[in-house]
């Protein structure tokens, strides 16, 4: 279907109507909702800006495709057929639709008060997440987040779905359709029962550790993928005793005596568990930030970016 103003006149097939009759019709919506608006065809122009002869000829093949009479024509004017009075209803329930989901989408990227949406992992959500977004509406008081928690993995994905425009996440991914900074790293420690052997010391070598029993995160949780590697490098394989969802989970699961978990720091001290300093290997996570490669950012998500590339090594608290 042409332009308003260009159309041809080429009849709607059968296949154009078993395809879509919306695709079809679509670009005379608002003409014809001008016209049965004025019940006038020349006013109707004026205000849409177009010649009257082509505002009547879009109307005469509007009712040509659909095979109903939709006005009846009084000399200069027009009123609507009972048809048309039908049409009239859906068709500006679809355009006001439309308006709202532009405004919404122009809302979004609104420089000054547009949304972000932000992922990033469980670990991150009690202090640094909360002190990042607040530093930030320091100088953008309005922007507005929706803030996403979950694994790294589902976040990633999500990041491909375009449900969000960044993400906080461990380990930093390497993958070509992603663009990924480091931005910070954080020491993991073996957390233990508080009435366990180790816990009267500060620090451990993890292969002291090989014989325990290991509470982690479920395999695909990029913790856990960490926590295999470390123990790798430590000459062991953990024995697992329990696996969850969420580290302060598996520190509840360590104080109840279930086993060990090589943990980053809680936001709070947790009763219960002492928390012992790995001197060998070196144990850490790096913290980074990923987005999808190519995609345009709004206004609001670019600053954001830029905010959270300044903090490259002052990410977590210290």
């Amino acid at each position: 279907m042409s332009p308003a103003g260009n159309e041809k006149d080429i009849p709607v097939t059968a296949d154009v109507e078993a395809d879509s009759w919306a695709v079809a019709l679509t670009p005379r919506l608002a003409q014809f909702v001008a016209v049965a608006r004025h019940e006038h065809v020349t006013r109707a122009a004026q205000q849409l800006g177009m010649p009257q002869s082509t505002l009547s000829r879009s109307m005469a093949r509007l009712e040509d495709d659909l095979g109903v009479a939709l006005f009846a024509r009084h000399g200069r004017t027009v009123s609507l057929t009972a048809a048309g009075r039908t049409f009239l209803a859906t068709c500006e329930r679809a355009l006001s639709e439309v308006d709202r989901a532009a405004e919404s989408v122009r809302a979004d990227a609104d420089p000054a008060a547009g949304k972000v949406a932000f992922g990033f992992l469980h670990t991150l959500g009690s202090e640094t997440v909360p002190e990042l977004i607040r530093a930030f509406r320091a100088d953008h008081p309005r922007v507005r987040f929706q803030l996403v928690q979950n694994y790294g993995e589902s976040m990633l994905q999500r990041l491909r779905d375009g449900e969000l425009d960044l993400c906080l996440t461990s380990p930093v991914p390497d993958a070509p359709d992603l663009v990924s900074r480091r931005l910070d790293e954080q020491k993991l420690r073996l957390v233990v029962p508080d009435d366990h052997p180790l816990a009267s010391r500060k620090r451990i070598r993890l292969a002291e550790a090989a014989s325990e029993l290991f509470v982690t995160l479920e395999p695909g949780y990029g913790l856990r993928r960490i926590t295999d590697a470390v123990c790798a490098e430590a000459g062991f394989t953990p024995k697992i005793a329990f696996e969850g969802e969420e580290a302060e989970t598996l520190r509840g699961l360590v104080a109840a005596g279930l086993g060990v978990a090589l943990l980053p720091p809680p936001a709070v001290p947790r009763p219960g568990v002492a928390e012992l300093t790995v001197t060998a290997p070196r144990a850490f996570r790096e913290i980074g930030v990923a987005w999808l490669d190519g995609h345009p950012d709004t206004p609001p998500v670019a600053a954001f970016k830029r905010f959270l590339l300044s903090r490259r090594g002052q990410l977590l608290p210290r």
